[in-house]
């Protein structure tokens, strides 16, 4: 059971995720305004560029944010972006203490901020529910901090680990509450990136299908350019963009047509006849896309699986048994000869939607 901090804190954390699929590549940050009455004020980051969760709470607070004590996620930045330090804004309403979850990774700020509060003389403190403030802002940190997107990866498979029958057919093995959650987390994420083959065989539309939905950059792994100017992918009205990751010896013919369509063609190396995808993630990476989730096929699975791409697995169960040695599965690939050699999820939490099982864990 949460103390009573640890509540003021949770509800910094619950206010922040309120700018899932919104804030990137800000982080998500909530703050809660408290004094001896309890709460008079509460703030989020909605997008980049808006007020930050600090200030919008102390705007809120007005008079009574003075004396007060603020709960918030991350630490409160202390330079100059595109709004103004929350730090000289807690101090000029005259803050008693500042309660922080997470210290900001971000290298210009990493304990500068706190160091500037303290200087002013309010009274900070760190750790409470850090391991959750990790978690929320996990795609932020690994982008902050290595200049990579935060991988996910996900799969929809049988009880027999089939991606498909033996014939192809996909639709529908997992059931309406696992597809709904697909798009809610199509929603969180910056770019889903597929392969030529999946498109070939399912045409998805890659899109996101709940209300207030936002569409991710859809990104097609495409050696050769060879994308059917009537995918769906190609012909789907979103502001989200479509991009193409071509090989270097990819027909230029190809490539133009596709430009002339709309799709944004990006030529990267190549390793062993494919697209790098090392290459592909440094790319996205400086387009400051801070989080992916990968949704295609074995091949293209186990080549991010492989090269050690993947941060997260979403892997959907569904009480469903199709058989055939010839049917596909999530992972194909050369696959692992000894069972301790093989990938092995960390930190593994279970959910059930519906009738199916969604298996999360880290690599």
């Amino acid at each position: 059971m949460l103390n009573v901090e640890e509540q003021y804190m949770n509800m910094a954390l619950q206010l922040a995720r309120q700018g899932e699929g919104w804030t990137s590549p800000n982080p998500m940050v909530g703050a809660v305004l408290v004094n001896e009455d309890g709460v008079v004020a509460t703030g989020y980051h909605r997008y980049p560029g808006g007020t930050h969760a600090e200030v919008e709470a102390l705007n809120q607070a007005g008079d009574k944010a003075k004396g007060s004590t603020l709960y918030v996620n991350l630490e409160p930045c202390c330079h100059f972006g595109k709004t103004s330090p929350c730090t000289e804004a807690l101090i000029r309403a005259g803050v008693a203490e500042v309660v922080i979850a997470l210290v900001d990774p971000n290298p210009r700020v990493a304990g500068k901020g706190m160091e500037r509060l303290q200087e002013a003389g309010i009274n900070v403190r760190t750790g409470i529910l850090e391991k959750e403030a990790r978690r929320l802002n996990e795609a932020f940190i690994k982008f902050i901090t290595t200049g990579l997107p935060f991988v996910t990866l996900k799969t929809a498979t049988t009880l027999d680990g089939k991606v498909a029958t033996c014939r192809g057919d996909t639709r529908w093995i997992t059931g309406e509450a696992s597809r709904e959650e697909v798009h809610r987390l199509r929603h969180r994420v910056d770019g889903i990136v597929t392969g030529i083959h999946t498109v070939l065989q399912d045409d998805p539309s890659l899109n996101t299908r709940i209300e207030g939905g936002r569409d991710a950059a859809r990104i097609i792994v495409d050696t050769r350019a060879r994308l059917p100017l009537d995918a769906r992918v190609v012909k789907l009205s979103s502001e989200a963009p479509t991009l193409l990751a071509a090989g270097e010896n990819a027909s230029l013919e190809n490539k133009k047509i596709l430009e002339r369509k709309g799709v944004e063609v990006i030529t990267l190396p190549q390793e062993g006849g494919m697209v790098s995808l090392s290459s592909l993630l440094e790319e996205l990476g400086k387009r400051n896309m801070i989080s992916l989730m990968v949704e295609s096929g074995g091949t293209l699975n186990y080549s991010f699986l492989e090269k050690g791409l993947v941060d997260k697995i979403y892997a959907f169960m569904a009480p469903v048994i199709c058989g055939g040695e010839q049917a596909p599965t999530s992972f194909e690939g050369k696959g692992a000869t000894l069972l301790r050699e093989a990938w092995r999820l960390k930190e593994v939490e279970t959910e059930p939607f519906g009738e199916d099982l969604l298996v999360t864990g880290y690599l």
